[in-house]
């Protein structure tokens, strides 16, 4: 019985629920029914319009990743299926349904020790972390270490969530949100590392541009829409497209870099009471402590820099396929969801020089990374 009603929550997808866990958790914070109701169906919606658009992205930058590969006659056999494959093969696992419960257990167990401030509600995105136990669970045999790969992936991303949430605030102004993403937020600390790097590396380090730059030298010609159209045409012209086939996406990717930012607009509007509830009724239960609410990387998205990122990034992740020696897999399924990997990184490199593109681009945070791990090592959750 708990098997079935727990696949059957699954097959109803993110774009419900969300929204579900969203009003349930409002309503447990004491918000009145109709506001539940109201900002569940503003996330919801929002949601849709991004599967709308990623659906866009996918129709028809896939096809173009994937004519690129034949186009330059690329010895890549294996197909990567990207997350549209991997998150149902998941859910079929017979680690998953035990998943669910011992990563919000873990959660639960942090905030009662005060190990993490994130309220994680993006259950969806649990499967990441059941992933990590599924495969351990087919390499091993044993429950006991599939278990363990899921509590340990699960509590190293809800710390991710505290460390990053910074960044998050101040550079997406998300207030009260954390991003502990399963996959994403790990682009966050290699963030760092590069970042440290760069910084000592003479005159690299003084190289320093922002998509904010672009706009001002350009004008018109340095718009987000404008970018994403040149990008749909170079990406169009390396497919093999003839004249029609690359104006229509570049039109469509411009399309995306339009209304990729738009779609976010309905999330934030159902996120920003919960977030003022969630901050002053949780404060006031905890001694003032902050908390964070988990949500979905897709937020993220919102910024025209890591739209623009996510379509440096497709022909550039064929390239780096192409370079790796040994290398078989023709990056296909995630190409049109890799802004979700830029997110999390973009929060910390900046459009400074060429090595800071494997991480995403924003304008420069002007704040020093050493001071920074040193204020994370000194406060570890976050803040």
């Amino acid at each position: 019985m708990f098997s079935e009603v727990m696949r059957y929550i699954l097959d109803l997808g993110p774009t419900v629920m969300l929204p579900v866990v969203i009003i349930i958790f409002s309503k447990i914070l004491g918000m009145k029914a109709g506001d539940c109701f109201k900002a569940g169906l503003h996330i919801g919606i929002g949601f849709v319009g991004i599967g709308l658009v990623i659906g866009l992205m996918l129709d028809s930058i896939g096809p173009a990743a994937k004519a690129m590969a034949e186009n330059f006659d690329l010895n890549l056999h294996v197909v990567d299926v990207g997350w549209p494959g991997s998150s149902p093969m998941t859910w079929a696992s017979q680690i998953a349904l035990v998943a669910i419960p011992i990563a919000i257990l873990v959660n639960v167990a942090m905030l009662l020790t005060r190990m993490t401030r994130v309220v994680n509600v993006d259950i969806w995105n649990i499967w990441h972390m059941t992933f990590t136990g599924a495969l351990l669970h087919l390499a091993t045999g044993s429950w006991m270490i599939g278990m363990a790969g899921v509590v340990i992936h699960a509590a190293f991303v809800y710390k991710l969530g505290d460390w990053f949430a910074r960044d998050t605030r101040n550079f997406f102004e998300l207030e009260g949100i954390a991003i502990p993403h399963g996959t994403s937020a790990y682009m966050g600390p290699i963030a760092v590392l590069v970042d440290a790097i760069i910084e000592k590396i003479p005159g690299v380090n003084r190289i320093k541009f922002s998509a904010d730059d672009i706009q001002r030298k350009f004008g018109p010609f340095g718009e987000p829409v404008t970018v994403g159209f040149v990008m749909g045409l170079i990406i169009g012209i390396l497919a093999g497209y003839d004249v029609k086939g690359v104006l229509q996406l570049a039109v469509k990717t411009a399309a995306v870099m339009l209304l990729m930012p738009r779609v976010i607009k309905p999330i934030m509007d159902g996120l920003t009471p919960i977030a003022k509830q969630a901050r002053s009724r949780l404060q006031a239960k905890f001694g003032g402590q902050e908390f964070l609410i988990g949500l979905d990387p897709a937020l993220l998205l919102g910024h025209t820099a890591v739209v623009s990122a996510s379509l440096i990034f497709i022909p550039l992740t064929i390239l780096i396929a192409v370079c790796v020696p040994g290398n078989q897999v023709l990056p296909f399924g995630d190409l049109a969801t890799i802004g979700f990997l830029c997110g999390d990184g973009s929060r910390r490199a900046s459009w400074k020089s060429v090595p800071h593109l494997n991480l995403g681009c924003h304008h420069h945070e002007h704040h020093s990374v050493d001071r920074d791990a040193n204020y994370w090592f000194a406060h570890p959750t976050g803040g």
